[in-house]
């Protein structure tokens, strides 16, 4: 268990433990280079050292790290440290689909239905990458605070480009198909199944089948029909209630073929809830009951169909991904998001039938009587070695004693083999380390071979030249056994573990493998957009294995993202500027905009950096134009004409803007002094008058002898 305020591989601070599951502990974590909240699913120790646990547990993170969906819970990262493997995922504030209709009871139609397209989306995705989900469960559907639904917990998915079909059932048994029940081929028609079951426990608040065993739940799955919803939601549309019902069709042949039908339905069935639309295929065969053998019976209970210890899916315990913060269950769905579908079809073909086991009770008869043998075996043993006629010695595995007694010796042995806590160490030397792992391994005794020491020697490199415990002697349970290994150079070198620093900073990664006794060099791979940069993406040699201390581990540093060239977006409109820029993976923002007389209103007059080298997702600041600015000014100017005694006889004024635009004119002039009015779409311009008047010609003694013209003109500026 982690403790709240440490650290993981320098990077992810661990803040409070959020979910426990059977296989893992779930916690919430701070990623300090990229500033986020992260739910972090760490392998529980007990787990570490068992390969199939190991193998399982990365299979999720391989299996949906190449998935990115809005309804998927997103893999950020995987990991191992100190023995401690881990899996970074989206943090996802929210309560499973479990608990909220625990909480609920019963959903109703419209919000199953929202619920339903979401997860379909999400394994719509998976699909699309040929991935099968395989353990479609409420458990593993996390509901958002803010109505998103996300699936999560692709611990069990498996390609389907690759045997779908594995040696046991992994997948839930209260939602497994009938095909994963029956240990039989699995595609995308499996998570359907699962699917429909899920939505059936929405709109009912059950599961269809239920048993005090998996193996009775599983043979429901395999002969029983289900019941229809409506028998315990009598108000669920017909159309809804078909979709559930052609979803857990016992045969995929009879179910909906991909996700992406089932999505068209029921977007339909919410535009159209009373249409009887959905069509279910007809039996193949006459509907014929299908009878499990007495050989697929004990297959199913022996778990090579569904195994004993499959998950209880109404146990809390089992909830590795119920890691959310436990929200009020009132939560609200986005019913936007909502898709109507007008097709018609109104074909119905509803099989009612019930599959029945005429064979079943001969079959559970013959179980008994087995049973009651084993028992008496068992009875009868137990007695006789009270009696001392069987004598044994150490401890022995409750288990092997009530196997059949004609395999008691070999139960015997290997219960005591698995019990012993010593033995003697087998004779390595001579051996590469890889073999003598090999070798020791055979011993059970969970013995480690560790080459601490390189020594010049004519043997071929890397074979075992001492063991610090010898052929014969005895060793504990879990002991290392330290070996020193032929090498090249004139002197003993120690050999250490090398220790991981991938996702570590550059500093971080220096002074771990420094600390280790390595020396360093650095070196840039790719561009990537995902990593920031100076944070360890790759080592050589790899993690865990062992080099001579002293030896050079060369460490792989991302660069960050790849520069980016600022385009010039100069006199771009609003739209051209920002698809320019988003395209070349820059952000933007705007500046107050600016009047321009030679740019139009809407498009861009200036920006910052242009044609310079930044990194993605710089922000560039953009500058638009309002276009022309609009001016009103008010002119009011009066112009005086000062010649003496005259008589005006006529004239004319005139306002021009300075745009050249003529904004009053006029040629009623009858005075000496002219008023002119008027309002400019500019800032200045030119009032203009002219007169044109007579004036009296005068003697010398003053006496007034004619008249003369004149005419006189003046420009004043304005304002």
């Amino acid at each position: 268990m982690l403790e709240i305020g440490s650290f993981l591989s320098d990077r992810y601070e661990i803040l409070s433990k959020v979910g426990a599951g059977g296989m893992s502990d779930v916690y919430k974590a701070k990623d300090h280079i990229l500033s986020r909240f992260v739910a972090i699913k760490v392998l529980k120790q007990e787990l570490s050292e068992d390969s199939s646990f190991v193998t399982k547990f990365r299979a999720e993170a391989q299996s949906a790290a190449g998935l990115e969906h809005p309804n998927i819970v997103n893999i950020y990262d995987v990991g191992s440290e100190n023995g401690l493997y881990y899996i970074v995922m989206e943090y996802v504030e929210g309560i499973t689909l479990k608990t909220y209709i625990e909480k609920k009871g019963q959903l109703s139609f419209k919000e199953s239905a929202s619920i339903a397209i979401q997860v379909a989306r999400g394994i719509e995705a998976a699909h699309n990458k040929n991935i099968i989900h395989r353990d479609i469960k409420p458990q593993n559907i996390i509901i958002s605070t803010d109505g998103k639904v996300k699936v999560t917990d692709f611990g069990i998915a498996k390609a389907t480009s690759s045997n779908t079909i594995s040696s046991d059932v992994m997948g839930s048994v209260h939602y497994a198909s009938p095909e994963q029940a029956r240990n039989g081929f699995v595609d995308g028609r499996s998570d359907i199944y699962s699917l429909g079951i899920v939505m059936f426990e929405m709109v009912t608040g059950r599961v269809p089948f239920d048993g005090d065993t998996t193996v009775a739940v599983a043979l429901q799955h395999l002969q029983e029909e289900i019941a229809r919803p409506s028998i315990y939601a009598p108000d669920l549309p017909i159309s809804f209630e078909k979709i559930i019902l052609k979803c857990t069709q016992k045969t995929p042949d009879r179910r909906y073929q991909t996700i992406e039908a089932l999505l068209t339905d029921i977007r339909r069935s919410l535009a159209h809830p009373d249409e009887d639309f959905v069509t279910i295929a007809p039996l193949v065969d006459g509907g014929k009951t299908k009878v499990i053998s007495p050989e697929e019976l004990d297959k199913i209970k022996e778990g090579r169909g569904v195994a004993e210890d499959l998950n209880d899916d109404d146990t809390d315990a089992d909830n590795d991904d119920e890691y959310a913060d436990g929200e009020d269950d009132d939560d609200e769905y986005d019913e936007s998001l909502l898709e109507d579908d007008a097709d018609d079809e109104d074909e119905d073909d509803d099989d009612d039938g019930k599959l029945l086991n005429p064979k079943m009770d001969k079959a559970i008869t013959i179980m008994g009587i087995v049973t009651a043998v084993i028992i008496v075996i068992v009875i009868i043993y137990l007695a006789l070695s009270v009696a001392g006629v069987f004598k044994f010695g150490g401890k022995k595995n409750s288990e092997s004693q009530q196997t059949e007694s004609q395999t008691q010796t070999e139960s015997e042995s290997e219960s005591e083999t698995q019990t012993e806590t010593e033995g003697q160490m087998i004779v390595i030397r001579g051996m590469s380390v890889e073999d003598a792992q090999k070798a020791v391994d055979r011993l059970k005794l969970d013995l480690t071979v560790f080459a601490f020491e390189t020594k010049q020697s004519d043997e071929k490199d890397g074979t075992i030249l001492e063991q610090d415990v010898k052929g014969g002697d005895t060793v504990k349970r879990g002991s290392q056994i330290n070996v020193v290994i032929a090498g090249k150079g004139d002197s003993t070198s120690e050999m250490v573990k090398i220790p991981s620093v991938i996702g570590k900073t550059k500093s971080s990664a220096k002074s771990t493998l420094e600390s280790a006794g390595f020396s360093v060099t650095f070196e840039y791979g790719d561009y990537n957009n995902s990593v920031a940069a100076d944070v360890v993406t790759a080592q050589s040699p790899s993690a865990k294995k062992q080099a001579a201390k002293g030896s050079t581990v060369t460490v792989t540093l991302s660069p960050g993202q790849k520069p980016i060239t600022v385009p010039n977006v100069l006199g771009a409109s609003q739209s051209q500027a920002e698809s320019a820029l988003a395209g070349a993976g820059l952000k933007y923002t705007y500046a107050d905009s600016q009047y321009s007389d030679t740019v139009p209103a809407g498009s861009v007059i200036s920006q910052t950096k242009s044609g310079e080298t930044v990194a993605a997702g710089t922000t560039i600041t953009l500058t638009l134009s309002k276009g022309k600015q609009e001016i009103s000014t008010n002119v009011s100017k009066t112009v005086k004409l000062d010649v003496g005694d005259v008589n005006i006889t006529g004239g004319s004024y005139s306002l021009v803007g300075s745009d050249g635009k003529t904004y009053a004119s006029g040629s009623d002039v009858t005075s000496t002094s002219v008023t002119v009015s008027g309002t400019m779409n500019c800032k200045t311009g030119t009032v203009t008058v002219t007169w044109q008047y007579t004036e009296p010609v005068k003697d010398e003694n003053g006496n007034v002898t004619g008249e003369k013209p004149g005419e006189k003109t003046i420009s004043v500026q304005v304002p």
